[in-house]
């Protein structure tokens, strides 16, 4: 994790750069979102994502419920009015996930796991799903490979579940070789 973070994140900074001035010219400070996650064993910490909606989208989302697209305790909209032109452009190829190679590097993320929740999502969690707070959160994993947005919530638990229990670092290997394209086609992104 913390050599291939390290050489991901320095490989990418070119790409972040130009990102960061797009967001700056189309809307402004700040540049980057911070988000308090759920990391391993239930700790908390700061998730890193270059900024795709307007300054204030958390406040806003109460008014959106209603336009939830996905089911269980996710939030999840294809058509999320709060989300810029900028940030459009930078969900489709994950380039504002690339801040989170820092949460690697600083030992909070792996390249590969279950991705980190919100506090209010584990709320909802089963108790078989808490396991998935037995590994480090990655920042592609099971889930992103085979569906993404568009996979249901039982899908979303079990592909977790399988992965926690089922772990190898060819498995690991494997996700992060099935990524790519799954980034670069924008297979199931929102």
């Amino acid at each position: 994790d913390l050599v291939v973070g390290s050489l991901l994140l320095l490989l990418a900074s070119p790409v972040v750069a130009a990102a960061c001035l797009a967001v700056l010219i189309e809307s402004g400070r700040p540049l980057f979102f911070s988000q308090d996650r759920l990391g391993h064993r239930g700790r908390r910490f700061k998730v890193h994502k270059i900024r795709t909606m307007v300054v204030g989208a958390e406040t806003m989302r109460s008014d959106l419920e209603d336009r939830n697209e996905s089911d269980g305790p996710l939030f999840k909209m294809s058509d999320d009015p709060r989300v810029t032109r900028v940030g459009r452009v930078l969900r489709k190829f994950s380039i504002d996930e690339i801040p989170q190679l820092w949460n690697v590097i600083k030992g909070e993320m792996s390249l590969v796991g279950p991705r980190p929740a919100l506090a209010h999502e584990a709320d909802d969690w089963s108790d078989e799903l808490r396991n998935r707070l037995r590994v480090r959160p990655g920042i592609t994993g099971m889930w992103q490979v085979n569906g993404r947005s568009d996979a249901s919530f039982d899908e979303y638990e079990r592909l977790d579940l399988f992965y926690i229990d089922n772990w190898s670092i060819l498995t690991d290997i494997s996700i992060l070789v099935r990524t790519v394209p799954v980034v670069l086609f924008r297979k199931g992104a929102r």
